[in-house]
């Protein structure tokens, strides 16, 4: 399963092979971590929040080496940075809210002298695949509240940035107990398929086309899966809204990691009164946004992590301009020092013929469209396969939110753009081919990974009840 070449996305150099664990290890791996689970679960919530929270501390510690290697993985600085401190506090936050979402609830019931406890039970072993684009943030976002939960966790991230195993590695043999129930193993996608067969229960971030087969592969085994796939997020702004505002708020949400992210804005519609001065504006504040070059540090667009991500990108920017489309700045790739680059790409007169319009680009395009009414902007934002979230700006927020109400996505920023991937205590779902599965945000995102176990208890004295009566 080797030969998978590890490229640096700023100079598309080769610096090594994978080295993914054989049948054998990896099997010898999950039996580790299903003898170690009981262990972790019977140390209840409090028990783990401990551990939990002299991980985060370690992780802290450790910080530079992380966000060293997030560099190297993904060739940006900011976006790095902000990772490795995310991880941290994600590790505290479960920490604290763990023990209230897992205390067994006791009420009585309907029928006389019969009482219920319900708790949970934790699945054995959580098996977690993950993507490129923010690989460290993306490879613990479950496993951190699974590990909670009193789950052991094995996590493999994506074959393209590897480099994060290393240094997370070296924090995890830091704390004993984490260590014997949170395994990190790299590999490619015939690692992935492996895990699904050998856990209880599977998070896959990625592509559709890769989730459909995660998530047929996870019904074969009968085990739940759940699925954070692809978006188009639409941003809608009527007349009224503060310009300047939407303007610099779409920007960020389109070319935050240079638009490598699920929720990044991908379809922007303006209404009619607004849009030429929007799109004005869009453009000058896209011109001021520097590549990040010579150094990850020197601007805020990074090189795209996957190369193969460029001629994704090229195909919908030369479909978009062969059916009329106009490029007011950006608008193709560029080659640095043996990286794949794109500038803040803004483009006018694009309809839902191109496929810029339907399909992800994961990259920092901004097609802009003009509406008339607020219905046709509600059509044309629901006119989509995908539902994960998006924005909408208007003069008021209550006007907002009753337009917001009505976009089929799981999450709407409401004159602001992206704030799912700032705010952990919304729950939301993904509609469409967004995924499926319950909320990763919020208490949901805990309580995926317990089932509820209830006992029923009969304290009533005296004579045989009703329903022993034969």
């Amino acid at each position: 399963m080797g030969g998978i070449e590890v490229r640096s996305p700023r100079t598309g150099e080769v610096e090594r092979l994978l080295d993914p664990p054989g049948e054998n290890e990896l099997t010898a791996r999950v039996n580790a971590l299903r003898t170690a689970q009981p262990t972790w679960e019977a140390r209840g919530p409090e028990g783990r929040a401990a551990v939990l929270r002299t991980w985060a501390d370690v992780l802290d510690k450790h910080a530079e080496a992380l966000t060293d290697a997030l560099i190297r993985d993904t060739g940006r600085d900011y976006e790095s940075r902000m990772e490795t401190a995310q991880v941290a506090a994600m590790a505290r936050r479960w920490a604290a809210a763990a023990g209230p979402l897992l205390a067994p609830a006791e009420r009585s019931t309907a029928l006389p002298g019969i009482g219920i406890e319900t708790g949970s039970r934790a699945y054995p072993l959580v098996g977690v695949i993950s993507p490129w684009n923010f690989p460290l943030l993306l490879a613990l976002i479950d496993a951190i509240p699974a590990l909670a939960a009193g789950c052991a966790v094995l996590v493999k991230p994506s074959e393209v940035t590897p480099r994060f195993i290393a240094p997370l590695l070296r924090t995890i043999d830091e704390v004993p107990e984490i260590a014997e129930v949170l395994q990190v193993v790299e590999g490619g996608p015939e690692t992935g398929a492996a895990m699904v067969g050998l856990v209880d229960a599977v998070c896959f971030t990625g592509s559709v086309a890769t989730g459909r087969l995660v998530g047929e592969a996870a019904q074969r085994a009968f085990v739940p899966v759940f699925l954070e796939l692809g978006g188009k997020d639409p941003a809608v702004v009527l007349d009224g809204a503060d310009l300047d505002r939407a303007s610099s708020a779409v920007l960020w949400g389109s070319v935050a990691n240079a638009g490598q992210s699920c929720l990044s804005i991908e379809r922007i519609y303006v209404q009619d009164g607004s849009h030429d001065e929007f799109v004005r504006r869009l453009t000058a504040k896209a011109e001021s946004v520097g590549l990040a070059l010579p150094g990850p540090a020197d601007g805020a667009i990074g090189p795209l992590i996957d190369p193969g991500q460029a001629a994704v990108i090229g195909a919908h920017l030369a479909d978009a301009t062969a059916k009329g489309a106009t490029v007011h700045t950006g608008g193709r790739i560029e080659r640095h020092g043996g990286g794949h680059w794109i500038r803040p790409t803004v483009l006018t007169g694009v309809d839902h013929t191109m496929t810029v319009m339907r399909e992800e680009t994961f990259g920092p395009l901004m097609p802009v469209m003009r509406f008339g009414s607020a219905d046709e902007a509600v059509a044309l934002a629901n006119d989509s396969v995908y539902g994960l979230s998006g924005a909408v700006f208007a003069a008021d927020q209550d006007t907002a939110k009753a337009l917001a109400r009505r976009l089929d996505v799981g999450a709407v920023s409401i004159n602001d753009a992206a704030l799912t991937a700032l705010v952990h205590e919304g729950e939301k779902n993904s509609f469409r081919y967004s995924g499926l599965g319950g909320s990763r945000m919020g208490e949901a995102a805990l309580r995926r990974f317990v089932r509820r176990q209830t006992l029923i208890t009969n304290s009533a004295t005296g004579p045989d009840p009703w329903w022993h009566t034969p």
